[in-house]
């Protein structure tokens, strides 16, 4: 039984004694906070924002030179307009294949990444078509070719009074529409490609047409497989663009419009290079989309080696001149846990608030203040991050 009564006064003391040096820390470290750091003196609510409260609290004067102390200022500021876009191939150096003749693809010459010459081959077809206007244009050729000697013939008889006016008239009449025939059927070929339809009476009889390239450029698409049946005049076979140039369409917000002139120098930026592009705006559309508010703009821009794809995102950033702008240090600013922009401005000799702002563009260390601040009031510069935490030790 004494040592039941012994172990237990044992456990009390021991545990009177802990919370003995528990009370004593907590005492000593509220002592300390206190005399360290800043002391609240009244809250005052500013802005439109509950989570962010304009707290007055002062800053010992011995700790008040960890903190710079700047005006707010008007100053010429730089106009950079940072808007985002994509890659769109150049229309004006774009140009589908779509083939003129009908019949299954007999083999594929070329594939998407390929570069390919003005006139170069890219499939052939076996096409009834092309055998139809080859055999048109021998028929048409041979009748021309007999009806101009039967022409010089007559005239040569007509000349000797051999033959009557009307012979050599009927003569002339027959050498004009073989012509007729023969020019017809020139043309038909030259739709389809063939611009040199005499060689087809030297070369053997055959269905098999070759597509040929409109323009030089990138193949950048492929639409047909061999096998695969086209149709003249609506199946397209590639997609070829010259890609040392493409076009980036951004997007400028309606607030930004006064800044977007044609001409304006554009420099293009995207993830997945470090290089930038350089280019300028070519066109601006006449209307903005009634969903994003937005109007597209057009930026003819050097691709280099092809390193900007169709689709990529960017960011085209538009230098627009200088205008005069309210700033401070970006230093000035911080945020709040709903990350919003606020700034610690000087209320007294060593006291601060905490000011909700209205933040625009940020440029060589400066920041343009939209709202919140007026021209002179001293904030905090680089120090303000002291100032959040030592008011933090205050909450």
């Amino acid at each position: 039984m004494n040592s039941k009564m012994n172990t237990f006064t044992a456990g009390r003391l021991r545990f009177a004694l802990l919370a003995t040096l528990l009370s004593s820390f907590f005492i000593l470290s509220a002592c300390g906070r206190k005399d360290s750091g800043p002391s609240a003196a009244r809250t005052t609510a500013y802005g439109s924002s509950g989570a962010a409260k304009a707290e007055l609290f002062s800053v010992p004067q011995g700790q008040m030179g960890h903190v710079q102390i700047v005006a707010a200022g008007e100053q010429a500021f730089p106009v950079v307009l940072r808007l985002s876009g994509s890659v769109a191939y150049n229309a004006f150096q774009t140009t589908p294949v779509i083939t003129q003749v009908s019949g299954p693809v007999m083999q594929v010459l070329v594939y998407p990444g390929q570069t390919v010459r003005a006139g170069q081959p890219m499939l052939y077809v076996s096409s009834p078509d092309f055998a139809q206007l080859r055999s048109s244009y021998l028929k048409a050729h041979d009748a021309y070719t007999l009806a101009r000697t039967n022409l010089q013939r007559d005239q040569d008889l007509y000349a000797h009074h051999a033959v009557a006016q009307m012979d050599l008239l009927q003569a002339q009449s027959a050498r004009n529409q073989a012509m007729a025939d023969l020019q017809a059927s020139e043309q038909a070929l030259q739709v389809i490609g063939i611009h040199d339809p005499s060689r087809l009476a030297d070369g053997p009889a055959s269905s098999r047409i070759p597509l040929l390239a409109p323009i030089a450029g990138e193949v950048v698409e492929r639409m047909v497989q061999p096998g695969q049946v086209i149709q003249a005049g609506s199946t397209q076979a590639f997609t070829i663009s010259n890609m040392s140039t493409v076009w980036v369409l951004a997007n400028v917000y309606q607030n930004d419009l006064s800044y977007i002139h044609l001409g304006n120098q554009v420099t293009v930026e995207t993830d997945a290079f470090p290089a930038k592009f350089h280019g300028r705006i070519s066109y601006i559309g006449p209307a903005l989309d009634p969903d994003t508010r937005t109007l597209k703009v057009r930026i003819v821009t050097n691709n280099p080696h092809g390193m900007l794809k169709k689709d990529m995102y960017v960011t085209a950033i538009v230098q627009s001149g200088v205008t005069k702008a309210l700033t401070i240090p970006d230093d000035s600013v911080l945020r709040n846990d709903v990350n919003e922009p606020f700034v610690y401005v000087l209320s007294g000799t060593h006291q601060f608030s905490q000011r909700l702002v209205t933040i625009g563009q940020s440029e060589n260390g400066q920041t343009q203040i939209l709202s919140g601040l007026n021209e002179g009031e001293k904030v905090a510069g680089n120090g303000s991050l002291f100032l959040q935490f030592a008011r933090s030790l205050t909450e």
